[in-house]
């Protein structure tokens, strides 16, 4: 069993990643664990410590990802119809460095597709990713144990990062990122009201020049 307190310290080192701390496992314990159980496990353990204090964030460490309440309508230029948007927004940490942009849906396809454009924009990953309890992330919230969908598992495992959902009903966890909606949703898509939008890429790009 790997040592979890030894790997938790570990991660607080520049560069260092559960990736990193994997393959110096499997160096050691050559029939040990998988990369997807590894990451589970320490998620699972690290969920158990229930940190009380103000949390500092330390760079590259954690990136929180969630939707903003409001949605933005798109219309269509040959029928008229009026289809409303959903913003994702992903937040860095350390340096609260933002990615927002707008998806038709928060199903799975939408979820992972803006996960992968927010790593490109964002020029990289972090080590930890913290997501509400969002049906395309997490399948069965819990305090401790909550079920990872599949596929944003294997998301998870193919950039080499962690899932630590936050916890219901614990505000604290994700923090960052409803600053970074509130952000968004205030100084971005209010100033953006009256404005007729006829594509997603529009949105996303007066959100990105609105930043």
């Amino acid at each position: 069993m790997p040592d979890w307190a030894w790997a938790h310290a570990e991660l607080r080192r520049p560069g260092v990643t559960l990736a990193l701390l994997w393959q110096e496992y499997r160096l050691s314990h050559p029939q040990g664990f998988q990369y997807s159980w590894f990451c589970e496990h320490y998620r699972l353990w690290a969920a158990k410590v229930d940190v009380v204090m103000r949390q500092e964030h330390r760079a590259g460490e954690k990136l929180f990802v969630d939707y903003a309440g409001q949605t933005v309508p798109v219309i269509d230029r040959r029928t008229g119809e009026i289809r409303q948007t959903q913003i994702f927004v992903a937040v860095l940490g350390a340096s609260s460095y933002t990615f927002a942009e707008a998806t038709w849906s928060q199903k799975l396809p939408d979820w992972l597709g803006s996960h992968v454009r927010g790593f490109a924009f964002l020029g990289g990953t972090s080590q930890i990713l913290v997501p509400d309890n969002l049906r395309s992330g997490v399948t069965k919230a819990h305090r401790y144990e909550p079920d990872i969908n599949p596929s944003y598992r294997d998301l998870a495992e193919h950039y080499g990062v962690a899932v630590l959902p936050a916890r219901s009903r614990k505000p604290k966890d994700k923090a960052k990122v409803e600053v970074g909606v509130q952000v968004v949703e205030r100084w971005i898509l209010a100033v953006l009201r009256n404005r007729q939008f006829f594509s997603l890429t529009a949105i996303t790009t007066r959100c990105r020049t609105s930043w």
